[in-house]
This record gives C-alpha cells, structure tokens and sequence, in this order.
C-alpha cells in the first residue's frame, strides 16, 4: 500500500509516518506534503496513492481545495484539531475523520475502514453515504460538563452552554442565561467531547452552540460577525478561511 501524508507540521507527520510503520510495516509513505499547492502539483505530476493522510488546515488555506483542482479517487483520512469539517471531508472521499491527539488505536481502526471499503474505492467508486455516515457515526458529544463554583460541585448540561471561550487565559462556560464557569481542560479537549452538528470552533478563543447563534452578517475583508442570543466579551469574527466550513455548518444539519 502507497501512502501520502499532507500535513504541514513536520513533527506530526513524522509522528504519523511512525505510527503507520508500526501498524502497517508492508505500507510505504511515499511522500510528505505541507501544502495545497505542493499536492496539487504532486497529484498533477505524479501516480496516485493508495491512502492519503490529509490535515485539513494548512499552511495555504483548507485542504479541501486540492479537490477542486485534482481528482482524488483513493480514499482519505483526514486528521485534524477541528471538528466542524466532518461533513466536507465526507464528501470529499473521507473514509475517516481522526480528531488530534489521536492514539494508536485509533489509527488502528481507521486502517480496518480502509480494508472493508477497499473493493469500492478499487473500483473508483464511493461507498453509500448513509452507510459511510453510519460507520463513521457522528460524535454526539457528552450531556454535561461537571464544574466547580463556591465550593460546590455541580453539573452544566451542555444544551445550555452558549459558548465556551478563553477568559483569563482559562477556558470558560457561557450558559444562556449568561452564567460563567470555568475548567481545567483545553479548548481543544472541550471540542474533542463536543458535538460537530451542534457546537462549532470560531476560533482559538470561541467555540459556539448553534442554539446560540442569532444572525451572522458579512463583515470586512470577506469576514463574518456571529451575533448570539446573549452578549458575548469580544466581537465574533470569522476569518475568511474558516467561512465556507462554518456557512456549510449551519446548512448541513
């Protein structure tokens, strides 16, 4: 098996290339690309793999463009720190959608979809979507964040959570009727336990419920301005990149 890997992060992709070495020892990585452009013109020139390991924010832009521009047939696994994109990376021949960290085990399992869908895409043809939606399975995200406030412990159903955003370099929970706690974990672990269909990353500082989401409006330099139900401390800005995914979000429901 002939493998790619499109990560522009050199630790990582060496980390993954280790990790498929030991899952995979017969497997070959046959080149490490870190942007769009380096895999366009690598897919132009060049045989196509078998797998590709594909990183979804790059350095240039969302891997996603390089469909636009190339026809990948082989399937892909997308590995990335954001959530949102699960709809885009089905669509564009995803057979997997790792959320990092990911462990050994999970690319373990993620290897095992790429043996049973192997007759399909051998073929050149997708699966059925349903069924892949169904083996994939949506992350439908845990009911409640356990938190600590006055001394007491209590629980935040995430229904009620407007937004988690960083507050005093902490990461901290909105609730709707505007009151505040704040956790020990990352922001990205927070999402890793989140919903895809419900909660979405803004950026580095927001991730947002849909049910908290009033308006969005077109803001400059082809940016957008989320406003919510309830005030929130900052302006919601989403940059230019991240446009497409989230509009995608809020249809694909």
């Amino acid at each position: 098996m002939k493998i790619i890997i499109i990560e522009d992060e050199l630790k990582a992709a060496k980390s993954l290339a280790s990790l498929i070495n030991k899952i995979r020892p017969k497997a070959q990585v046959v080149a490490n690309l870190q942007s769009i452009d380096d895999a366009i013109h690598y897919f132009t020139e060049n045989e196509h793999p078998d797998l590709i390991f594909m990183d979804i924010q790059l350095s240039d832009g969302l891997s996603f463009e390089i469909f636009q521009s190339v026809k990948i047939s082989c399937p892909v696994i997308f590995c990335t720190a954001y959530g949102e994109y699960a709809m885009d990376a089905i669509k564009a021949n995803g057979i997997d959608y790792l959320l990092k960290p990911f462990s050994q085990e999970d690319l373990e399992k993620a290897f095992q979809k790429v043996d049973q869908f192997q007759n399909f895409f051998q073929q050149n043809q997708l699966p059925d979507m349903d069924e892949l939606l169904k083996r994939i399975g949506p992350n439908e995200g845990k009911k409640s964040f356990l938190v600590f406030k006055h001394n007491k412990y209590t629980t935040v159903p995430t229904e009620q959570i407007a937004f988690f955003y960083i507050r005093n370099e902490s990461p901290t929970i909105m609730t709707l009727k505007e009151e505040e706690y704040t956790l020990n974990q990352s922001m990205d672990t927070i999402q890793g336990q989140l919903s895809a269909l419900q909660f979405f990353r803004l950026n580095r500082q927001y991730i947002v419920n849909f049910s908290a989401i009033k308006e969005v409006e077109h803001y400059f330099d082809r940016k957008l301005f989320v406003k919510l139900v309830i005030p929130s401390p900052e302006k919601l800005l989403i940059g230019k990149e991240k446009t497409t995914a989230f509009l995608n979000w809020l249809e694909n429901r």
